[in-house]
């Protein structure tokens, strides 16, 4: 038998070390927004906010604890306390998954949802369940929750999310308003928002809006604080860092603020 040819074991080398070194160098991007890196929690005097992933946050406000949108592993909410709140947008599986609540520890919980989600649950949650509809508003635990509506503009995209079926919300107390557009496009009602302290606003596509159309909206409404969160797309994920690049060179009196929102992806 003919020895392996030393050649061919150099180039075989050779090539590997190139592929490593491709590999390597292939670094999870950190957006160039005003934040120097993708932070893992925000902190005011007044809330905190924990990304957990896509469109799933966990906030703790002056010690009430509100899941926004609670899905996939139970174990990623681990570290967070039970939650008084819960927050759902929409009957898609990135916003709503009863896998998800039924493993959780939702004893203390009361839920908003809107109706589409409503009918989703089974009755043992149908005590704790608050159905709201577009511009309507519930208060719990000292918060004011109003349900802002969220759908699609384009005609090729609204078949995703129709007028009138999910839920973004605003929630205020004591002078502080914090709004999450669930999934949305750059609709009238988003633009007309006032006083919004940190706004969380999504971007991919095909399901949401370009960043372009994104930064634009926030622009109208002007937040003191802007999250680009649910930014990622199939197959894509959002240029969150272009977001950013936009709205510094219109409004740079916005800060936006990059939360890790997947911790776990090679982006």
């Amino acid at each position: 038998m003919n020895p392996f040819p030393l050649k061919n074991l150099s180039a075989l080398l050779t090539s590997f070390f190139l592929v490593s070194c491709a590999f390597q160098s292939k670094e999870k991007p950190t957006p160039a927004t005003q934040s120097q890196e993708a932070e893992t929690v925000a902190k005011t005097d007044e809330v905190k906010v924990y990304p957990v992933s896509h469109a799933t946050a966990v906030l703790d406000w002056g010690g009430t604890i509100i899941y926004i949108d609670p899905v996939g592993d139970p174990d990623a909410f681990q570290s967070h306390p039970s939650p008084d709140l819960i927050l759902i947008t929409d009957i898609h599986g990135d916003h709503y998954s009863l896998e998800t609540l039924e493993a959780l520890d939702t004893e203390k919980a009361k839920l908003i949802v809107p109706k589409a989600v409503a009918e989703l649950i089974p009755e043992a949650f149908a005590a704790q369940i608050d159905v709201l509809d577009n511009g309507e508003t519930k208060e719990r635990f000292d918060i004011e929750v109003t349900a802002i509506p969220m759908y699609n503009l384009r005609p090729e995209a609204q078949k995703f999310h129709v007028p009138g079926r999910g839920n973004g919300y605003v929630l205020e107390k004591d002078g502080m308003r914090i709004y999450f557009s669930g999934d949305t496009e750059d609709i009238p009602e988003m633009r007309d928002l006032k006083d919004i302290d940190k706004a969380f606003v999504c971007m991919n596509l095909p399901y949401t809006m370009t960043v372009e159309r994104a930064a634009d909206a926030v622009m109208a409404f002007a937040p003191k604080e802007v999250y680009p969160y649910h930014y990622r797309g199939n197959p894509d994920v959002s240029d969150v860092a272009r977001f950013a690049a936009i709205l510094g060179e219109s409004n740079s009196d916005i800060r936006v603020v990059q939360l890790d929102w997947y911790p776990s992806a090679p982006y």
